[in-house]
């Protein structure tokens, strides 16, 4: 018997079809199901070790399912370049490995060429430069355009590789637990700046990667919950990101709150389980 083919729309971005992993003979993840769709903001949640990594190995066009099939910006992963997928994925990573002191206005334009740093014999057109310095704008970091990278915050650089990953003016967007190391301050700023695409560009679906409530900007519109590489849940974020369904996927009860757009874990003492 042959699988079914998804029922995939115009404006679906990303299709995971009971995708499973196996590595070392081991199953990581087992039958995930998602559809993202054009302008739509994706929560991935769950502890460590769930297999949140993995998923997004799919998204970013850079890992192949064992079983199942991952459609990405309409191409299929096994019949499509890999690379060429890749240039309309942004991917914003606070690992990003650069060591150059390339300014801001330089990082954000390795984000057309899709390297760390400004390739050889390479030199950018007027428009593109101009796209560049109206992306840093957008992120707030108009006054900082002509800093390197070894002078700037963490705050600064994740604004910065949030820019860089729109510079190609991709599709998707993912931003892979993004406020890592952030300070409060710094990591209001980067939430703000993440919202503020809701706006900027408003038809790039996003992916963002956390095990914290409070790093959920107030754009999110959809989550999917996973732990031991399994889906918990899918859909709506105000429908999914509940105390019942968090405490179960990180198996400790937890009261989510919801305030202002914002949500909130806290732990439930053991005098207040019931």
């Amino acid at each position: 018997m042959t699988s079914a083919v998804p029922d995939t729309k115009a404006d679906d971005v990303l299709v995971l079809s009971q995708v499973t992993f196996r590595r070392d003979g081991r199953e990581i993840l087992h039958g995930i199901d998602l559809t993202v769709r054009a302008g739509e903001h994706w929560a991935l949640l769950g502890p460590n070790g769930a297999g949140k990594t993995t998923i997004v190995g799919f998204c970013a066009a850079q890992t192949h399912p064992t079983t199942g099939t991952v459609d990405v910006l309409g191409k299929r992963l096994g019949r499509v370049d890999m690379q060429e997928l890749r240039r309309h994925i942004g991917h914003v990573n606070p690992r990003h490995s650069l060591r150059s002191p390339l300014s801001v206005v330089d990082v954000v334009l390795t984000g057309i060429t899709g390297t760390i740093d400004t390739p050889m014999r390479w030199t950018p057109t007027a428009e593109q430069i101009d796209h560049a310095h109206a992306l840093i704008d957008d992120v707030g970091l108009g006054d900082r355009r002509t800093s390197t990278w070894p002078t700037m915050s963490q705050g600064e650089r994740g604004r910065a590789l949030v820019a860089r990953a729109l510079a190609s003016d991709p599709e998707l967007l993912l931003l892979d637990e993004p406020t890592t190391g952030l300070d409060v301050a710094a990591r209001e700023q980067l939430l703000e700046t993440i919202d503020g695409l809701a706006v900027t560009a408003p038809n790039v679906a996003s992916i963002l990667v956390t095990h914290h409530l409070e790093e959920l900007p107030e754009s999110t519109s959809h989550a999917l919950v996973i732990a031991h590489g399994a889906q918990v849940a899918s859909g709506s974020v105000n429908d999914v990101v509940t105390s019942e369904i968090i405490s179960r996927a990180f198996e400790h009860p937890i009261t989510v709150g919801h305030d202002a757009g914002r949500w909130s874990a806290r732990a439930v003492r053991a005098r207040e389980a019931p």
